[in-house]
């Protein structure tokens, strides 16, 4: 076997055809967008380069077919976060073979030891965990927007090089068609019209401001975990201006108690429904397809991508404030299509998200792991600590 570093046309081809040879028979998979594949590889338009680095191969076998593919990376804000320093891999794909997985990892493993790491999480994204982030466990179905999937041999390969799991992801879904608990949607009713909330949708006119309302949330719902960071603004700009032709602003919303922010709610249309009919390339054939599919409608599914509550509202239930208001919504006719919600990204270690899930009736689907590999194999992984 031959193991290639990515770093020419040529590699970079490679790398994206890995995956449709592994899936070139599962109508499951959505072939992500090459180019949002590759601006995670680019310091131009991936921040996290400011502050870590990357690295991509290929592996070929001795008939030089493809095998597999990996990328490894360090974020050396986030690797110092952890009991010890803390690296990672991602976009692995492949065949069913131990010895090539192997190779895979082992290239990572020692990339990442040479950088000062002493542990190596798998398979994660070089940024934003809301998408390219767990391995598929439970639940081989299509998947929504950002959510990895893979083939169910996969665990099997991580875990016989010696991944263990870190901490599971688990994704509800909601059927919109059915009505919500009648205990829930009363507390949401009640919640929603008390006079000192208001409840309002993003707008591109006010951008700066909602920037500042997210970014406020977020460091207070977030700044007591272990592995905190403060938002970066730029980061939001980055993800409004480039998600702007999926983005609904009526499906983000803000909640506020006497001005002040206290929670946000980030849903955005399951733009996976279109792409798995372009097969991962935005030409002008898929531009022309993706606007097609949009516009007839073929998106029934929408993705609740971020939701961030001040833990001093956290018992207020102004959570079912922000579903009531939202309901309110997806009610009008230009959002009637939707009829299936995921609830995506609660981890296990957030009790309190889940709780909030399974309130509205919406079902645990599918799970995902996030798994750890201690480069000093007399080590044990301690599971991610229970928030609160």
């Amino acid at each position: 076997m031959q193991l290639i570093k990515v770093d020419n046309k040529k590699t970079r081809q490679l790398f994206h055809k890995v995956p449709h040879l592994i899936y070139k028979n599962d109508e499951n998979w959505a072939a992500p967008l090459q180019g949002m594949v590759e601006n995670i590889f680019n310091p131009e338009k991936n921040k996290t380069f400011r502050h870590g680095k990357a690295i991509r191969w290929i592996l070929l076998g001795n008939n030089g077919e493809l095998l597999g593919r990996i990328a490894a990376f360090v974020d050396f804000h986030l690797s110092e976060t952890y009991k010890q320093p803390t690296g990672g891999c991602g976009f692995f794909e492949c065949v069913n073979n131990k010895d090539a997985a192997n190779t895979l990892f082992n290239a990572a493993v020692e990339w990442n030891r040479e950088q000062g790491m002493a542990a190596m999480d798998g398979p994660i994204n070089f940024g934003e965990n809301y998408v390219n982030w767990g391995l598929l466990a439970k639940g081989f179905m299509p998947q929504s927007y950002g959510m990895p999937y893979n083939p169910e041999y996969y665990e099997k390969l991580f875990r016989n090089f010696g991944f263990e799991v870190y901490f599971e992801q688990y994704s509800y879904h909601l059927d919109y068609t059915v009505p919500f608990p009648e205990r829930f949607w009363k507390i949401a009713a009640w919640v929603a019209r008390k006079p000192q909330y208001k409840f309002k949708h993003f707008s591109y006119k006010e951008v700066d401001k909602f920037v500042l309302d997210l970014c406020t949330i977020y460091d207070a719902a977030w700044s007591h975990h272990e592995h905190y960071r403060p938002l970066d603004p730029d980061d939001i700009y980055d993800f409004l201006k480039e998600s702007k032709s999926i983005l609904d602003p009526n499906m983000i919303c803000f909640a506020y108690h006497e001005e002040r922010p206290i929670a946000m709610f980030v849903m955005i249309p399951d733009i996976n429904q279109i792409l798995i009919k372009l097969n991962g390339k935005l030409n002008l054939p898929g531009i022309l397809k993706f606007l097609y599919y949009k516009h007839t409608k073929t998106i029934k599914r929408t993705r609740i991508l971020l939701m961030g509550i001040d833990p001093k509202y956290q018992r207020s239930g102004i959570e079912s404030g922000i579903f009531w208001h939202q309901e309110q919504i997806m009610k009008r006719k230009s959002h009637q299509h939707y009829t299936d919600v995921e609830l995506s990204w609660a981890g296990n270690f957030n009790p309190k998200i889940i709780a909030i899930y399974e309130a509205t009736g919406a079902k645990r689907e599918k799970t995902h792991y996030t798994m750890r590999y201690m480069f000093d194999r007399n080590k044990k992984v301690s599971p991610a600590p229970i928030i609160g």
